[in-house]
């Protein structure tokens, strides 16, 4: 679903309405859940725990740091801030029952801009049956949306980075290197009404404003008997390392499987016209942020095939899924020529060493 435009926002503005009256426009927005024994409204929320434990993690966006107001509704924000926390617990397996949102907003922000952030917040939530169950709002100098979230591992074993073994089969989930080439077109200028020619530089951009990790395949896989998972979200090779480390292994990773859509060859020509556009996707893939999608490691043999694209995803995602079971864990010994290896022994810790193209090095967090 490509992200929502950017209309003027009319009405009040934050500053013009009290505390409570902007919390009574939110709480009707935010998603309900099956676990949500006391949703917002008290001291604190309830939220059944069947499985006797939780899984946690949080994480925090912040304006002109993690993205722009001139480029994101709060609809956008909304999805954004929930996707990237669920696909945290869906990469250890759990699946996602309740978030807790923290808001800062300035004055001068329209009102309609935070009720689009709580629409946004359940479009994301919704389909995997997460609440909202409640957070926090205060007033400050910059839009900063923090999300705590919870899971529920349903009676499984946590799948951790450190479980790959070697002679795993490597297997990723989901898009590489549509998040990054949506940000450059955005930087470029480059991203055209969709409506006036080819759609895939705005649906390009609408990845990177609005990622869709895919978020089943952490508890399928989990099911399956995957032995390690990782979110892909800062990079294939820096989030390959982070799991190669943890499990003190060595990932071999051919290049000739990552193949990219012809997609991405058209935005690569559209920002850099006088570079190379095969060096350009090559990075994007490899070490472009913001890609969506989860690693996982099985055992030989217990690969399976993941489930077709749902109706409406690109042809690229359901290309990315069949070549899912094409790389293997090693231990850190000799490395098989034309492979990449994100932990290579004599990688520095800046980067990554792949075969044949010298250093990709993970960047730092630009405004997105």
């Amino acid at each position: 679903m490509p992200a929502s435009p950017a209309p003027g926002l009319g009405g009040p503005l934050v500053r013009d309405v009290s505390e409570e009256q902007l919390l009574a426009a939110i709480f009707p927005l935010l998603p309900a859940g099956a676990a949500t024994l006391v949703g917002p409204g008290d001291d604190a929320a309830v939220v059944a725990a069947p499985d006797g434990r939780f899984v946690v993690s949080t994480d925090v966006l912040v304006e002109d740091r993690h993205f722009r107001r001139a480029r994101s509704t709060g609809y956008d924000v909304g999805r954004r801030a929930a996707a990237q926390n669920l696909a945290d617990v869906a990469a250890m397996g759990a699946r996602p029952t309740a978030l807790v949102v923290s808001l800062v907003v300035p004055g001068d922000v329209p009102v309609a801009w935070v009720t689009g952030l709580a629409r946004g917040l359940a479009e994301a939530c919704s389909p995997v049956g997460a609440a909202v169950v409640g957070g926090d709002l205060s007033g400050g100098d910059a839009i900063v949306v923090a999300v705590t979230v919870h899971g529920d591992l349903e009676g499984r074993e946590a799948v951790l980075r450190s479980g790959a073994r070697p002679g795993d089969v490597v297997a990723h989930t989901g898009v590489l290197g549509w998040g990054a080439a949506g940000f450059a077109l955005l930087e470029a200028g480059a991203v055209p009404d969709a409506a006036a020619g080819d759609p895939g530089p705005a649906l390009l951009a609408a990845r990177h404003l609005v990622p869709e990790p895919p978020l089943d395949a952490g508890p399928a896989a989990a099911r399956a008997g995957a032995t390690a998972m990782l979110d892909v979200s800062d990079g294939l090779l820096r989030d390959a390392g982070r799991l190669a480390r943890a499990s003190g292994v060595v990932v071999d990773l051919d290049p000739e499987l990552l193949d990219a859509d012809a997609s991405l060859t058209t935005a690569a020509r559209a920002v850099a016209p006088d570079g190379d556009p095969d060096a350009v996707v090559r990075a994007w893939v490899l070490g472009g942020e913001r890609t969506t999608g989860s690693w996982r490691r099985s055992p030989p043999g217990r690969c399976s095939r993941p489930a077709t694209a749902p109706s409406g995803r690109s042809a690229p995602r359901a290309r990315a899924r069949r070549r899912a079971c094409s790389w293997r864990a090693r231990s850190p010994t000799s490395r098989p020529a034309g492979t990449t290896s994100p932990q290579a022994p004599d990688a520095p810790s800046s980067g990554r060493r792949v075969a044949g193209s010298g250093w990709v090095s993970p960047g730092g967090s630009a405004p997105r």
